[in-house]
Protein backbone atom coordinates (compact mmCIF):
# COMPACT_ATOMS: atom_id res chain seq x y z
CA UNK A 1 0.00 0.00 0.00
CA UNK A 2 1.11 3.36 -0.64
CA UNK A 3 1.91 5.83 2.06
CA UNK A 4 -0.81 8.45 0.63
CA UNK A 5 -3.33 5.54 0.25
CA UNK A 6 -2.82 4.55 3.80
CA UNK A 7 -2.98 8.22 4.72
CA UNK A 8 -6.33 9.15 3.49
CA UNK A 9 -7.56 5.42 5.83
CA UNK A 10 -6.42 6.55 8.64
CA UNK A 11 -7.15 10.39 8.54
CA UNK A 12 -3.73 11.76 8.91
CA UNK A 13 -1.74 13.63 6.48
CA UNK A 14 2.16 12.71 4.58
CA UNK A 15 5.02 14.66 5.03
CA UNK A 16 7.47 13.09 2.59
CA UNK A 17 7.10 10.59 0.17
CA UNK A 18 3.54 9.30 -0.41
CA UNK A 19 4.71 6.83 -2.75
CA UNK A 20 6.48 4.66 -0.35
CA UNK A 21 5.32 1.38 0.14
CA UNK A 22 3.80 0.06 3.16
CA UNK A 23 3.37 -3.74 4.23
CA UNK A 24 3.88 -3.48 7.71
CA UNK A 25 3.91 -2.11 11.75
CA UNK A 26 6.57 -2.48 14.05
CA UNK A 27 8.00 -0.45 16.81
CA UNK A 28 10.40 2.21 16.62
CA UNK A 29 13.37 -0.33 17.29
CA UNK A 30 12.82 -2.59 14.82
CA UNK A 31 10.98 -1.00 12.62
CA UNK A 32 12.17 -1.75 8.73
CA UNK A 33 11.72 0.28 5.64
CA UNK A 34 8.62 -1.31 4.80
CA UNK A 35 6.79 -0.88 8.48
CA UNK A 36 4.79 2.33 10.07
CA UNK A 37 5.80 3.28 13.76
CA UNK A 38 4.87 5.78 15.95
CA UNK A 39 5.70 8.30 18.47
CA UNK A 40 3.08 8.88 21.26
CA UNK A 41 5.51 9.38 24.32
CA UNK A 42 8.24 12.24 24.24
CA UNK A 43 10.45 10.43 26.55
CA UNK A 44 10.66 7.93 23.12
CA UNK A 45 11.97 11.21 20.98
CA UNK A 46 15.42 10.20 20.30
CA UNK A 47 14.55 7.00 18.75
CA UNK A 48 13.33 8.88 15.64
CA UNK A 49 16.83 9.44 14.90
CA UNK A 50 17.77 6.16 14.79
CA UNK A 51 14.85 4.34 13.27
CA UNK A 52 14.76 2.41 10.07
CA UNK A 53 10.80 2.90 9.93
CA UNK A 54 9.25 3.90 6.65
CA UNK A 55 7.49 6.13 7.95
CA UNK A 56 6.09 7.42 11.60
CA UNK A 57 2.67 8.58 13.29
CA UNK A 58 3.77 11.57 15.23
CA UNK A 59 1.65 15.15 16.31
CA UNK A 60 2.04 18.44 14.30
CA UNK A 61 4.59 19.37 16.07
CA UNK A 62 7.27 16.98 15.60
CA UNK A 63 9.97 17.68 12.87
CA UNK A 64 12.43 15.29 11.44
CA UNK A 65 13.73 16.50 7.89
CA UNK A 66 14.22 13.53 5.39
CA UNK A 67 11.39 11.13 6.75
CA UNK A 68 8.31 10.46 5.86
CA UNK A 69 5.69 11.23 8.40
CA UNK A 70 1.72 10.45 9.02
CA UNK A 71 1.38 13.66 11.28
CA UNK A 72 -2.07 13.27 13.40
CA UNK A 73 -3.06 15.03 16.93
CA UNK A 74 -3.72 11.60 18.01
CA UNK A 75 -0.57 9.29 16.94
CA UNK A 76 -1.19 5.95 18.49
CA UNK A 77 -4.67 6.17 17.66
CA UNK A 78 -3.90 6.97 13.75
CA UNK A 79 -1.06 4.33 14.65
CA UNK A 80 -4.01 1.67 15.58
CA UNK A 81 -5.91 2.50 12.30
CA UNK A 82 -3.25 1.90 10.56
CA UNK A 83 -2.54 -1.60 12.30
CA UNK A 84 -5.76 -2.71 11.54
CA UNK A 85 -5.50 -1.77 7.66
CA UNK A 86 -2.27 -3.35 7.31
CA UNK A 87 -2.38 -6.38 9.86
CA UNK A 88 -5.99 -7.25 10.53
CA UNK A 89 -8.10 -8.50 13.82
CA UNK A 90 -7.29 -11.88 15.20
CA UNK A 91 -8.17 -14.78 12.82
CA UNK A 92 -9.80 -17.24 14.78
CA UNK A 93 -9.34 -20.77 14.16
CA UNK A 94 -13.33 -21.17 13.37
CA UNK A 95 -16.62 -19.91 13.42
CA UNK A 96 -20.16 -19.61 15.75
CA UNK A 97 -19.97 -22.22 18.61
CA UNK A 98 -17.34 -24.37 19.37
CA UNK A 99 -18.67 -27.96 19.24
CA UNK A 100 -17.06 -28.12 22.31
CA UNK A 101 -18.78 -25.04 23.92
CA UNK A 102 -21.81 -25.86 26.04
CA UNK A 103 -25.07 -23.39 25.72
CA UNK A 104 -27.62 -24.41 27.41
CA UNK A 105 -30.63 -24.63 26.04
CA UNK A 106 -32.78 -21.88 27.37
CA UNK A 107 -29.86 -19.45 26.44
CA UNK A 108 -29.38 -17.35 23.39
CA UNK A 109 -26.29 -16.89 21.34
CA UNK A 110 -26.52 -13.31 19.14
CA UNK A 111 -25.25 -14.12 15.02
CA UNK A 112 -21.34 -13.59 14.35
CA UNK A 113 -20.52 -14.68 18.10
CA UNK A 114 -17.85 -17.28 18.39
CA UNK A 115 -17.62 -19.58 21.33
CA UNK A 116 -14.23 -21.19 22.01
CA UNK A 117 -14.03 -24.99 23.07
CA UNK A 118 -14.71 -25.04 27.03
CA UNK A 119 -17.15 -21.65 27.21
CA UNK A 120 -20.22 -22.39 29.44
CA UNK A 121 -23.26 -20.12 28.81
CA UNK A 122 -26.41 -21.08 31.42
CA UNK A 123 -29.64 -20.86 31.27
CA UNK A 124 -31.52 -18.41 30.09
CA UNK A 125 -28.66 -16.35 29.67
CA UNK A 126 -27.77 -13.91 26.52
CA UNK A 127 -24.77 -13.57 24.56
CA UNK A 128 -25.46 -10.75 22.14
CA UNK A 129 -24.43 -10.57 18.38
CA UNK A 130 -20.46 -10.43 17.35
CA UNK A 131 -18.86 -11.32 20.72
CA UNK A 132 -15.99 -13.40 21.05
CA UNK A 133 -16.13 -15.39 24.33
CA UNK A 134 -12.34 -17.38 25.03
CA UNK A 135 -11.68 -20.64 26.39
CA UNK A 136 -12.88 -21.29 29.31
CA UNK A 137 -15.67 -18.80 29.98
CA UNK A 138 -18.67 -19.15 32.15
CA UNK A 139 -21.57 -17.02 31.83
CA UNK A 140 -23.96 -17.61 34.51
CA UNK A 141 -28.01 -18.11 34.19
CA UNK A 142 -29.64 -15.42 33.41
CA UNK A 143 -26.86 -12.89 32.38
CA UNK A 144 -26.68 -10.91 29.97
CA UNK A 145 -23.95 -10.04 27.12
CA UNK A 146 -24.58 -7.45 24.89
CA UNK A 147 -22.82 -7.05 21.23
CA UNK A 148 -19.56 -7.06 19.66
CA UNK A 149 -18.17 -8.09 23.66
CA UNK A 150 -14.68 -9.57 23.74
CA UNK A 151 -14.60 -11.84 27.03
CA UNK A 152 -10.94 -13.32 27.55
CA UNK A 153 -9.91 -16.83 28.91
CA UNK A 154 -11.26 -18.25 32.12
CA UNK A 155 -13.46 -15.41 33.14
CA UNK A 156 -16.80 -15.92 35.28
CA UNK A 157 -19.54 -13.45 34.55
CA UNK A 158 -22.42 -13.65 37.21
CA UNK A 159 -20.94 -15.95 39.80
CA UNK A 160 -22.49 -15.23 43.43
CA UNK A 161 -21.16 -12.35 45.01
CA UNK A 162 -19.60 -12.31 48.39
CA UNK A 163 -22.54 -11.49 50.79
CA UNK A 164 -23.06 -13.07 54.54
CA UNK A 165 -25.37 -11.74 56.93
CA UNK A 166 -23.05 -12.61 60.36
CA UNK A 167 -25.53 -13.55 63.63
CA UNK A 168 -24.48 -14.81 66.62
CA UNK A 169 -20.55 -15.21 64.85
CA UNK A 170 -22.45 -17.30 61.88
CA UNK A 171 -22.30 -16.29 58.57
CA UNK A 172 -25.30 -17.00 56.99
CA UNK A 173 -25.16 -17.12 53.19
CA UNK A 174 -27.40 -14.02 51.38
CA UNK A 175 -29.32 -15.30 48.25
CA UNK A 176 -27.65 -14.02 45.22
CA UNK A 177 -31.25 -12.75 43.69
CA UNK A 178 -29.91 -10.59 40.61
CA UNK A 179 -28.39 -10.51 37.43
CA UNK A 180 -24.97 -9.26 35.55
CA UNK A 181 -25.48 -6.66 32.85
CA UNK A 182 -22.79 -5.82 30.07
CA UNK A 183 -23.80 -3.57 27.33
CA UNK A 184 -22.10 -3.51 23.92
CA UNK A 185 -18.49 -2.96 23.02
CA UNK A 186 -17.48 -3.92 26.45
CA UNK A 187 -13.80 -6.01 26.26
CA UNK A 188 -12.67 -7.77 29.74
CA UNK A 189 -9.30 -9.67 29.83
CA UNK A 190 -8.61 -12.94 31.49
CA UNK A 191 -9.48 -14.13 35.09
CA UNK A 192 -11.95 -11.50 35.84
CA UNK A 193 -14.57 -12.31 38.26
CA UNK A 194 -18.25 -10.03 37.63
CA UNK A 195 -20.41 -11.01 40.46
CA UNK A 196 -24.12 -11.00 40.08
CA UNK A 197 -26.49 -8.33 42.21
CA UNK A 198 -27.67 -9.43 45.66
CA UNK A 199 -31.13 -7.93 43.95
CA UNK A 200 -30.97 -6.24 40.73
CA UNK A 201 -27.64 -6.07 38.27
CA UNK A 202 -24.11 -5.73 38.13
CA UNK A 203 -24.06 -3.56 35.42
CA UNK A 204 -20.96 -2.61 33.17
CA UNK A 205 -22.14 0.13 30.31
CA UNK A 206 -20.91 0.46 26.73
CA UNK A 207 -17.36 0.79 25.52
CA UNK A 208 -15.35 0.02 29.11
CA UNK A 209 -12.19 -2.12 28.83
CA UNK A 210 -11.13 -4.66 31.29
CA UNK A 211 -7.35 -6.08 31.87
CA UNK A 212 -6.67 -9.25 33.65
CA UNK A 213 -7.34 -10.66 37.14
CA UNK A 214 -10.12 -7.93 38.12
CA UNK A 215 -13.02 -8.33 40.72
CA UNK A 216 -15.95 -6.77 40.45
CA UNK A 217 -18.24 -6.85 43.50
CA UNK A 218 -21.97 -7.84 43.30
CA UNK A 219 -24.34 -4.70 42.42
CA UNK A 220 -21.09 -2.39 41.06
CA UNK A 221 -22.02 0.14 38.51
CA UNK A 222 -19.14 0.87 35.99
CA UNK A 223 -19.90 3.51 33.38
CA UNK A 224 -19.61 4.07 29.86
CA UNK A 225 -16.04 4.30 28.69
CA UNK A 226 -14.02 3.14 31.55
CA UNK A 227 -10.40 1.70 31.91
CA UNK A 228 -9.78 -1.02 34.55
CA UNK A 229 -5.84 -2.29 34.73
CA UNK A 230 -5.12 -5.18 36.16
CA UNK A 231 -5.36 -6.73 39.63
CA UNK A 232 -7.78 -3.99 40.80
CA UNK A 233 -10.59 -5.13 43.19
CA UNK A 234 -13.87 -2.95 43.85
CA UNK A 235 -15.63 -4.04 46.72
CA UNK A 236 -19.75 -4.13 46.32
CA UNK A 237 -22.28 -1.54 45.58
CA UNK A 238 -19.44 1.23 44.26
CA UNK A 239 -20.55 3.30 41.58
CA UNK A 240 -18.12 4.58 38.71
CA UNK A 241 -19.34 6.79 36.83
CA UNK A 242 -17.93 7.70 32.72
CA UNK A 243 -14.63 7.64 31.18
CA UNK A 244 -12.59 6.72 35.05
CA UNK A 245 -9.06 5.88 35.16
CA UNK A 246 -8.10 2.73 37.47
CA UNK A 247 -4.25 1.95 37.20
CA UNK A 248 -3.09 -1.39 38.32
CA UNK A 249 -3.78 -2.81 41.79
CA UNK A 250 -6.02 0.21 42.53
CA UNK A 251 -8.69 -1.12 45.51
CA UNK A 252 -12.43 0.66 46.04
CA UNK A 253 -14.45 -0.03 49.14
CA UNK A 254 -17.84 -0.95 48.58
CA UNK A 255 -21.04 1.35 48.29
CA UNK A 256 -18.75 4.29 47.01
CA UNK A 257 -19.47 7.02 44.32
CA UNK A 258 -16.78 7.61 42.01
CA UNK A 259 -17.85 10.53 39.55
CA UNK A 260 -16.75 11.15 35.76
CA UNK A 261 -13.73 11.33 34.61
CA UNK A 262 -11.95 10.35 37.76
CA UNK A 263 -8.18 9.12 37.67
CA UNK A 264 -6.73 6.71 40.22
CA UNK A 265 -3.05 6.13 40.86
CA UNK A 266 -2.14 2.54 40.78
CA UNK A 267 -1.89 0.88 43.69
CA UNK A 268 -4.17 3.51 45.45
CA UNK A 269 -6.78 2.43 48.13
CA UNK A 270 -10.02 4.59 47.80
CA UNK A 271 -12.35 4.69 50.75
CA UNK A 272 -14.28 7.81 50.46
CA UNK A 273 -16.58 9.44 47.37
CA UNK A 274 -14.20 11.40 44.51
CA UNK A 275 -15.81 13.72 42.80
CA UNK A 276 -15.77 14.32 38.93
CA UNK A 277 -12.52 15.05 36.96
CA UNK A 278 -10.26 13.93 40.20
CA UNK A 279 -6.86 12.45 39.87
CA UNK A 280 -6.09 10.88 43.38
CA UNK A 281 -2.91 8.31 44.31
CA UNK A 282 -1.86 6.46 47.45
CA UNK A 283 -3.75 4.19 50.20
CA UNK A 284 -5.56 6.07 51.56
CA UNK A 285 -5.83 8.48 48.39
CA UNK A 286 -5.65 12.13 48.30
CA UNK A 287 -5.22 14.34 45.37
CA UNK A 288 -2.52 13.69 43.95
CA UNK A 289 -0.79 17.07 44.99
CA UNK A 290 -0.85 16.08 48.11
CA UNK A 291 0.29 12.24 47.60
CA UNK A 292 2.84 13.77 45.73
CA UNK A 293 4.55 15.89 48.60
CA UNK A 294 3.30 12.78 51.31
CA UNK A 295 5.85 10.67 49.33
CA UNK A 296 8.67 13.68 48.67
CA UNK A 297 8.38 14.16 52.73
CA UNK A 298 8.51 10.25 53.59
CA UNK A 299 11.29 9.84 51.13
CA UNK A 300 13.48 12.65 53.62
CA UNK A 301 12.80 11.53 56.95
CA UNK A 302 15.66 9.56 56.80
CA UNK A 303 17.93 12.54 56.85
CA UNK A 304 15.39 14.18 58.67
CA UNK A 305 16.23 11.81 61.48
CA UNK A 306 20.04 11.83 61.12
CA UNK A 307 19.49 15.60 61.96
CA UNK A 308 17.19 15.00 64.60
CA UNK A 309 19.34 12.62 66.42
CA UNK A 310 22.23 15.08 65.63
CA UNK A 311 20.54 17.85 67.72
CA UNK A 312 20.07 15.52 70.73
CA UNK A 313 23.37 14.87 71.02
CA UNK A 314 24.59 18.37 71.29
CA UNK A 315 21.79 19.09 73.71
CA UNK A 316 22.43 19.05 77.34
CA UNK A 317 21.43 15.15 78.83
CA UNK A 318 18.64 17.41 81.62
CA UNK A 319 17.30 19.08 78.07
CA UNK A 320 16.86 16.14 76.28
CA UNK A 321 15.63 13.99 79.56
CA UNK A 322 12.57 16.95 79.70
Amino acid sequence: MKLSELAKLINASVVGNGDADITGVNTLDDAGPGDVSFLANPRYTDRLRTTKAGAICVTPDVKLPGRSLLVSTDPYHSFTLAMVELVGQRKHPHQGVHPRAFVDPAASVGEGSILYPNVYVGPRAKVGRDCILYPGVVVYDDCVIGDRVIIHANTVIGQDGFGFATHAGVHHKTPMAGIVVIEDDVEIGSNCTVERATIGQTLIERGTKMSDIIAIGHGCKIGKHCLIVSQTGIAGSTTLGDHVVLAGQVGLAGHLKIGNMVKIGAQSGVMEDIPDKSVVLGSPAQPIGDARRTYIAMMQLPEILKRLKAIERSLPETEVQS
